[in-house]
């Protein structure tokens, strides 16, 4: 799995062409990487960052952002008092985001929704959450409470550390993981047990156009949350797959869609993310999505 490296050159010569390779790169599990971000936030930004503290609560993972309704969550009693100025930093960082993805890939433009993003001040090694939670263990992504139906999770993330690297590893995409480790996680074919998911995800969609907070979840996204579980639950595979270990140094960016590409956050402090889910109608290569390998694993529909 080799990073697909970008200098500043390279950005600043983005046509459609180049533009289209990229998009098939990530959709091939691959990962883009900027060793000298254009996204970066200004000094007196970082600056500020750099200055905050989070709360030692569990619960308290990241502080995030949410595009939508401009809101900021998961802040710690001291930096409440500072909300207002995280929000515009947070705003202008997901902007900027959307700015350059719009140019460095063309094809997806228009066709995602801007999901969270993310402000991360804690030192991943060694951080104490349950299980489930935990970076340092490798995983796909997948949403409890915002559900995709099929659609891909693209992440952009940014090392905002002035003097440490920040340490991913990976392994084997999903295509190959989901032949190794997910046979007793594919769902059942029966038909009672898909008019009880049918009857199940079409009351959330009722509920739903009522203001009611029930979420809409199709087969494909009760697959992928229990197989984000079951990763981090399986030693034998955390300790026996294939590693690839990458140090994202000061100031650098990558790109991956991590429905695809399985990561864990070994060590690093201080990181911003921002979250699209694209439209699968939009990928160049959907073949390689992780819903329609199921769907070819499984000869079921995966999605509603």
């Amino acid at each position: 799995m080799p990073l697909i490296t970008i200098d500043s050159s390279s950005f600043n010569e983005v046509n459609p062409e180049r533009s289209r390779s990229y998009c098939r790169e990530l959709e091939a599990g691959q990962i883009l990487y900027f060793p000298n971000s254009p996204i970066v936030p200004p000094d007196v930004d970082l600056n500020f960052l750099l200055e905050q503290h989070q709360s030692s609560a569990s619960y308290h993972k990241n502080v995030a952002y949410r595009p939508h309704r401009d809101k900021i969550t998961g802040l710690s009693g001291d930096a409440k008092s500072n909300k207002g100025r995280l929000t515009t930093i947070m705003r202008n960082h997901s902007r900027q985001c959307t700015g350059f993805l719009n140019t460095l890939l063309s094809p997806y433009s228009g066709a995602w929704s801007l999901d969270y993003g993310s402000f991360r001040p804690k030192e991943e090694e060694g951080r104490q959450l349950r299980l489930r939670a935990r970076n340092d263990l490798l995983h796909i992504d997948a949403f409890p409470t915002r559900p995709t139906n099929g659609d891909r999770i693209l992440r952009l993330f940014t090392n905002i550390n002035p003097h440490q690297s920040r340490r991913w590893v990976t392994t084997e995409t999903f295509d190959v993981l989901v032949t190794l480790y997910a046979s007793s996680l594919l769902p059942v074919s029966n038909t009672f047990e898909k008019v009880r998911k049918s009857a199940v995800y079409w009351v959330c969609k009722a509920a739903q156009s009522m203001g009611l907070p029930l979420v809409a979840r199709s087969p494909y996204d009760d697959f992928m949350l229990r197989f984000h579980h079951s990763l981090k639950e399986n030693q034998d595979f955390q300790i026996q797959s294939p590693k690839y270990t990458w140090d994202f140094p000061p100031y650098s960016s990558w790109i991956a869609f991590t429905d695809m590409v399985p990561h864990a956050v070994l060590s690093g402090q201080y990181a911003l993310e921002q979250t699209y889910i694209l439209s699968r109608k939009a990928l160049l290569s959907p073949e390689k999505a992780p819903a329609n390998v199921l769907e070819d694993l499984c000869g079921v529909s995966m999605v509603r």
